[in-house]
């Protein structure tokens, strides 16, 4: 044995001289405690757990709703069923629904409607963000966004929507009008339309009834049989005509934009 700092050393047992080998220090690895880590690995670890929940609340997005009382807007996660209007703390309904059989509870979401083939839709009263009809309506309904209609039948029940889509399969009748603030037919419909600004009947389509609308689109091989009025969608279910109003001099009597005469007295 001798000192690792040695630059020669004498033998023991013969008297030579040589030059010792010192040996390598042996490496010692201190272990970190588990509880205890690196400032930088816990900010890494930080950062990671961060963004998996940006992306997470980035792929489930969010929507701005309306309360139903106040009108008061606030945005909410698409995963919300729920929630309350911070303004009058109203509870605002934000499910989805779907109809299979018969139903007849009102209904106000801002969710989705989808009343299936077997489904009988008789609410007094149906407020949604859009719809699929695919069996009967016989209550009213009210969709902010657009109503789908795929349907082969007769819906006595009153729609109103932002925008409807007849579709291309679909041979419906409309029993009461239809009000909207613009429609597309790619199918078969019958009925009473009052639109705020379009109307189109696209190629193969089918319109037939009473339109009211501020424009019409017809594409070719599309048909329209009825009667239309163009520039003004802002009727009462009794007018016909705008209303006008008389000569102080002659005897008119008005009612309800229809003009009748009375014999002079």
């Amino acid at each position: 044995m001798e000192y690792a700092a040695a630059k020669s050393t004498m033998c023991r047992q013969c008297g030579g001289n040589f030059v010792p080998s010192a040996p390598k220090p042996r490496e010692i690895k201190l272990r970190a405690p588990r509880d205890t880590q690196p400032i930088a690995a816990l900010e890494e670890h930080a950062h990671s757990v961060l963004h998996k929940l940006e992306g997470f609340w980035a792929k489930k997005g969010s929507s701005t709703v309306e309360c139903f009382e106040c009108k008061a807007k606030q945005e909410v996660i698409a995963a919300a069923s729920s929630t309350t209007c911070p303004k009058c703390s109203a509870h605002l309904d934000l499910r989805d629904y779907r109809i299979t059989t018969n139903f007849s509870r009102a209904i106000r979401t801002h969710g989705e409607l989808h009343v299936t083939a077997r489904g009988d839709l008789s609410s007094s009263q149906v407020v949604c963000r859009s719809a699929l009809i695919e069996g009967k309506v016989r209550g009213d309904l009210h969709c902010f966004g657009t109503v789908t209609v795929h349907f082969d039948g007769k819906i006595p029940g009153r729609i109103s929507a932002n925008h409807v889509l007849i579709d291309r399969k679909s041979e419906v009748q409309f029993f009461r009008r239809v009000r909207v603030k613009s429609i597309e037919i790619r199918g078969h419909m019958t009925g009473e339309v009052i639109a705020e600004t379009v109307v189109v009947v696209h190629r193969g389509a089918t319109l037939d009834g009473s339109v009211t609308a501020k424009s019409i689109s017809v594409e070719k091989g599309g048909v329209f049989s009825g009667q239309l009025m163009i520039g003004s969608s802002g009727f009462t279910q009794a007018e016909l005509l705008p209303v006008l109003k008389p000569a102080p001099d002659e005897n008119l009597v008005l009612t309800s934009g229809l003009i009748s005469s009375l014999p002079a007295t």
